[in-house]
């Protein structure tokens, strides 16, 4: 079974109710860590992430995200599915479809860095 097929089957397992999405979370890591050392091991660059962050004004972590660049179709698609904020006007601004082809071609670094006032709440999104 491919990485590939392997993260489905476990996204798969999410949406089902069958795993936690904590436990999802967990064997996406280990399939990507596995997937990680075949790189390496191979001679490749190390996986990249998506990573999320949102903060309030005191810096507390609120959010916390890591998803594998390799998912972030699939997350995106599933998130939009369960999250009607991402549909919300406040975000109408980011073009989301942009961020992932940036992605996708090999951007690095913060991609995202939104300050909201009004709930003195930063959003950062960066590739690591």
């Amino acid at each position: 079974m491919s990485v590939n097929e392997e993260k489905m089957q476990i996204l798969k397992m999410i949406e089902e109710g069958k795993i936690n999405s904590k436990e999802g979370l967990e064997l996406l890591e280990a399939v990507d860590s596995k997937d990680e050392q075949q790189i390496i091991t191979s001679g490749g660059s190390k996986a990249k992430w998506l990573r999320v962050r949102v903060k309030t004004e005191e810096d507390k972590t609120k959010v916390n995200v890591n998803i594998p660049i390799s998912l972030v179709d699939i997350g995106f698609k599933i998130a939009k599915a369960y999250s009607p904020e991402l549909n919300a006007d406040e975000l109408k601004d980011i073009d989301f479809e942009e961020i992932i082809k940036a992605i996708k071609n090999g951007a690095e670094g913060k991609i995202v860095d939104i300050k909201d006032e009004e709930s003195n709440t930063t959003v950062e999104v960066f590739v690591e």
